[in-house]
């Protein structure tokens, strides 16, 4: 699987920010994606040291609009651990 293709996007909510300060950040990925995967991708995109990756798989929520039923979209995400005193600049100033 590409690197491009592995992580969708950054998680931009409160909990992610507050992660940040932590050295942790979170990523929608890909569902087929394993950790390793997902190790590899943030290593060599953003050039930091991960320590540890774990992987949380979110049910889509069934709502109503109506008569009518719709499920929302499965996600995927990733909470990625990096090394100490190494920053992702793409969540700062956001």
């Amino acid at each position: 699987m590409e690197l491009t293709k592995i992580l969708l996007k950054p998680i931009i909510s409160e909990k992610s920010f507050a992660n940040s300060e932590n050295d942790k950040f979170v990523f929608a990925v890909a569902s087929g994606a394993n950790k390793i995967e997902i190790k590899k991708a943030v290593e060599k995109l953003f050039k930091v040291d991960v320590i540890g990756v774990r992987v949380v798989n979110i049910a889509g929520k069934i709502k109503k609009v109506g008569r009518k039923t719709g499920k929302r979209n499965d996600i995927r995400k990733a909470y990625v651990t990096i090394k100490k005193g190494q920053k992702i600049e793409d969540f700062k100033g956001l």
